[in-house]
């Protein structure tokens, strides 16, 4: 018979699981094989930048963390070393962080998640993580707007020209 309190603190866990996943705009889950403590310490670091947390629990307590808030599509993924990944803020930023760590470490993978309430693949998360930051979105497209203008006072110009020209004839 379990111990009560083992129970109590593992029914915490879940609970604080649970929580995490509501409140998170995207959850991302790895699995870790083949990685050092520094390695995953330097992960950690990273990930706390952009606002995102990196946790390691036991996968049963996991899945019933996920469950208690509703998720269940996830479970295939809770097999093996497995770690989630918390983004409050933004999932650009942790997905770009995962995947180029797992560029480097063939054995470290991202199993699936979920972005905005939507049960992603791996494959999704690996696309939107190749996609260019929103700083630099947003600097191309003012560079094409700017292209844009600056071709239409040109093209005004040549047009004044040419009327000045007509007067002059």
């Amino acid at each position: 018979m379990p111990n009560k309190e083992i129970l109590k603190k593992k029914e915490e866990e879940v609970k604080i699981i649970s929580d995490k996943v509501k409140g998170s705009k995207a959850i991302i889950v790895v699995e870790y094989r083949g990685v050092n403590a520094e390695q995953i310490t330097n992960i950690r670091a990273d990930l706390r930048k952009c606002n995102a947390e990196y946790k390691v629990t036991k996968n049963n307590i996991i899945k019933r963390g996920f469950e208690d808030a509703g998720i269940k599509e996830l479970d295939d993924s809770f097999v093996g070393p497995v770690a989630v990944v918390y983004g409050k803020e933004d999932y650009l930023e942790p997905a770009k962080i995962l995947y180029n760590f797992s560029k480097d470490n063939e054995f470290y993978k991202i199993k699936s998640g979920i972005i905005d309430g939507k049960i992603v693949t791996a494959e999704d998360i690996i696309t939107l993580a190749k996609l260019p930051s929103r700083e630099v979105l947003i600097a191309q497209l003012a560079g094409s707007l700017l292209a844009t203008v600056g071709k239409l006072a040109i093209a005004v110009d040549q047009v004044r020209k040419q009327k000045e020209e007509a007067v002059q004839a």
